[in-house]
């Protein structure tokens, strides 16, 4: 049996289309392990600081190490189960160039209100989302966007309840996400 030149191009194709399926695939399973780890956290540090505003940086350290640390333990784990390393130390770099930034930012150079901060924080992560989504897929694009304008709905409409409002809303919005994301 041979196969003919059109043929031929047809099956790469549809090896090539598969092997991109795949990949994406692998991307949103390690990604919702990830928003399900980070949805949770978040939810409580702003419960938290809504509790306890006078202790909120000090929650929020807490809460990020926490979930830095926990998440490259669970991309340790993922290596040993799937052989796929979701984070390396260019991630690790990465991170400490984002938070970094977005400290020199909101904490350096303007100075931020706790409101503010509550506000800025999210909406600068779910920049990153979004831009990833332009290259890892249209799950990423919609959580990034959708949490950003929730935030921003709950920093002009939701007054003092703006913590409980981003506990649900982001913390929410990443657990919900990762679902999502685990189902696609």
């Amino acid at each position: 049996m041979t196969i003919d030149r059109s043929d031929a191009a047809a099956a790469l194709s549809d090896i090539d289309d598969i092997a991109r399926r795949v990949r994406q695939s692998r991307i949103y399973q390690f990604s919702s392990m990830m928003l399900m780890l980070w949805g949770p956290l978040t939810a409580v540090g702003n419960v938290v600081s809504w509790s306890w505003p006078r202790q909120a940086g000090y929650v929020w350290v807490a809460v990020n190490l926490f979930g830095v640390a926990a998440s490259f333990a669970a991309s340790a784990f993922g290596k040993r189960r799937t052989g796929i390393h979701g984070f390396d130390t260019r991630v690790l770099l990465a991170f400490g160039l984002f938070f970094g930034f977005g400290l020199l930012w909101s904490v350096g150079l303007v100075h931020f209100t706790p409101r503010q901060l509550g506000a800025f924080w999210p909406i600068y992560f779910m920049l990153a989302y979004t831009i990833a989504g332009l290259w890892l897929g249209h799950a990423f694009v919609a959580i990034g966007l959708g949490i950003t304008a929730l935030t921003l709905l709950g920093y002009f409409f939701a007054g003092d309840w703006f913590e409980l409002w981003m506990a649900v809303v982001n913390g929410g919005g990443l657990l919900l996400g990762g679902l999502w994301m685990r189902r696609n």
